[in-house]
């Protein structure tokens, strides 16, 4: 019987980092207590704060008010400088030209934008109070919704929720106008799109025919076997002028589910003409993976039988802005030109 799966879309990053989020966690063993970290981080904010006499014009003219998609309504800088970002898609500053003062390292190991942390400093996950208090920032960008911790957080700078698993062009307009940058997420998206339709022509003058169908299957530890639906490669796959998904898939995607746990004995059902596996991080989901590939279930499938069957690492797969324009060249390669 399948089992739908209904927890938020961000356990799925969970899921897929969860060795990394780990370490991460190990590695905050002298982590303050919330409550003494946000008392201390109080105490600083008002010791700092501007008085009476120097609010006016000026002030004004430097921040905007901003209401994150959880309702709080922030007064932000217009153009922030030091900003810490917790959540899973820093990919998507990187493809602004920005850099985060802090972050939760961990989460950006193995990624496409690893390279672009050099200089980040660690925050932790769960993020470190003590630590993002002493970094100073001027906006706290905080892909986590629990109130105490955004409360917390605010006490030592302006601090927005911000939906990391929105849809790309969604989250690069938000973000455009959290770090003064909206031309360039505009003039960003513009080229994205650009290059999406010009990847899709080019993979079908190389043969990929209209209407093809695709799916994207990953394991996790415990031979726990997923079907992706909208997050990470499965979305790009499904854009516009792209792959169609097959039609349990879809139903997914017209929920708005991330991804579904089945089992082999209905693998066919969700199977498009084209499979992409991700390559899992444990080493128990990669024997299952072997597993799977090694049995008359799998060597059934016609996408197995045509030899339309392709792997990729599941740490670049992400669904953040640079991996997404990077999967945009990589998939023709992966591809072969079929």
């Amino acid at each position: 019987m399948l089992k739908k799966a209904k927890q938020p879309l961000a356990v799925l990053c969970v899921i897929f980092l969860m060795s990394a989020l780990l370490l991460a966690c190990g590695n905050n063993n002298g982590q303050t207590e919330t409550g003494n970290a946000a008392n201390t981080a109080s105490n600083t904010a008002a010791s700092a704060a501007p008085s009476p006499e120097a609010s006016g014009t000026a002030a004004t003219a430097e921040t905007q008010t901003y209401t994150d998609y959880k309702g709080h309504t922030v007064e932000i800088p217009v153009t922030p400088e030091r900003i810490i970002y917790s959540g899973e898609t820093y990919g998507d500053l990187a493809a602004l030209g920005v850099k985060a003062v802090g972050y939760p390292l961990s989460m950006g190991e193995g990624q496409i934008f690893e390279d672009q942390l050099a200089g980040v400093e660690e925050v932790g996950f769960p993020i470190n109070l003590e630590k993002t208090l002493e970094l100073q920032p001027d906006l706290i960008i905080y892909a986590g919704t629990d109130e105490a911790d955004f409360e917390a957080l605010f006490k030592i700078a302006p601090t927005v929720i911000f939906n990391t698993f929105a849809p790309l062009e969604e989250r690069m307009t938000e973000l455009g106008v959290l770090l003064g940058k909206k031309q360039e997420a505009e003039s960003w998206l513009a080229q994205y799109k650009t290059s999406e339709t010009a990847m899709w022509e080019q993979l079908k003058a190389a043969g990929m025919k209209e209407g093809e169908t695709a799916s994207v299957f990953t394991y996790y530890p415990g031979d726990r076997l997923f079907v992706m639906a909208a997050t990470g490669l499965s979305q790009v796959l499904y854009g516009e002028g792209g792959f169609k998904a097959p039609a349990p898939i879809q139903t997914l995607l017209d929920e708005g589910t991330g991804f579904l746990e089945i089992s082999m004995e209905v693998i066919s059902q969700y199977a498009g003409d084209r499979i992409f596996i991700l390559t899992p991080v444990a080493d128990e989901a990669k024997q299952s993976t072997d597993a799977m590939i090694r049995s008359e279930i799998w060597k059934s499938l016609p996408a197995v039988k045509n030899g339309y069957v392709y792997t990729q690492d599941i740490m670049k797969t992400s669904a953040d802005a640079s991996t997404r324009e990077w999967l945009l060249t990589e998939l023709p390669r992966l591809m072969g030109g079929n």
